[in-house]
């Protein structure tokens, strides 16, 4: 709200500006006032255009007033080498010396991330790691692939995680379920191999979403309001922000999407571990947790075979490889 107030500040001093010099010779003072207040109001709705954030680097306004300034300034000398009315000169010296600089730091308030070290390293590796932004939800952290997913590379960017979030970790963490608990400490620790990875940007946003009590509602609205992807496991949230319009990145759909391709006439190996439905069939799984099905395997329980394949299902619970053994 405060910046709101700051931005029409902003918009009725430029219109003020525009009045007393009007910008181009011969346009009326009313004029003047329209075309500082139109400008003025262009750069706040550049600056809306930018997702909004929480203020935690002051040196990030810091920051964008000073590339305003020097912005401003470096343009404003090559306009005044431009012979002007003494009105129009007033009014540009205004714009570029005072109406940019101002501009960045709305910028730096608004998105304090993208001044972040490592942004700005990023920019200048020619990356653009602050233009995305990505929800972490309970589900994704305790899984705990996130951390490998994020050191591989695959999503580039910022990890958000928001403070009810760890609060519903360190209500789970305290759960007198020794279950429950071990899954809390496994999420919290999860947390802190994101934030050792100086590679890795992490946020942790202290923002609430009023009124709204479930979690997984307070993420899609979240999402919502500031343009973010939401990473998760959970299906029914999945299902929910997509039906609003939120894009999601579910980890599960990803490691599917990751398991291998098989096709029938490859070889492989595998330890049959329990017998099958049919008679004589023996059960076997990759790592990834596909399962084979294997014919006259039931007398090799425990041991290593080599496999060859012959017909690959695709269910709606996963894929399924059926084979034989070669000997």
């Amino acid at each position: 709200m405060v910046l709101y107030v700051y931005k029409l500040i902003f918009i009725a001093v430029f219109a003020m500006i525009g009045y007393t010099y009007p910008p181009f010779q011969g346009t009326s003072r009313e004029m003047g006032a329209a075309f500082g207040a139109a400008f003025a109001l262009a750069l706040a709705l550049l600056v809306y255009k930018i997702r909004k954030s929480e203020l935690k680097h002051i040196w990030s306004a810091s920051l964008g007033l000073l590339g305003g300034i020097l912005i401003g300034w470096i343009t404003f000398q090559l306009f005044n080498l431009i012979a002007m009315s003494f009105s129009a000169y007033v009014f540009f010296k205004a714009l570029f010396l005072f109406g940019i600089p101002a501009t960045g730091l709305f910028i730096g308030v608004s998105k304090p991330n993208m001044f972040a070290p490592l942004n700005i390293k990023e920019f200048f590796r020619g990356s653009s790691a602050f233009t995305q932004s990505y929800l972490l939800d309970t589900s994704a952290i305790i899984d705990g692939r996130i951390v490998a997913i994020a050191n591989s590379g695959f999503v580039e960017g910022e990890l958000i995680i928001t403070q009810f979030v760890l609060a519903e970790l360190q209500f789970i963490a305290d759960s007198q379920d020794a279950t429950k608990k071990v899954r809390g400490k496994r999420g919290l620790d999860v947390i802190e191999q994101l934030q050792q990875n100086k590679e890795i940007s992490v946020t942790i946003l202290n923002k609430n979403v009023p009124g709204v009590k479930e979690v997984d509602q307070k993420l899609v609205l979240l999402a919502q309001e500031h343009k973010f992807k939401v990473i998760t496991n959970d299906v029914n949230l999945s299902k929910i922000a997509k039906l609003q319009d939120v894009k999601v990145l579910n980890v599960n759909e990803l490691a599917f999407a990751l398991k291998p391709i098989v096709y029938p006439g490859e070889k492989l190996q595998a330890r049959i571990s329990k017998e099958g439905k049919e008679k004589k069939q023996g059960l076997a799984y990759l790592e990834d947790g596909t399962m084979v099905v294997v014919d006259d395997a039931k007398s090799d329980i425990g041991h290593d075979v080599e496999i060859e394949v012959t017909s690959v299902l695709q269910s709606t619970s996963g894929k399924i490889i059926f084979g034989r053994k070669t000997s």
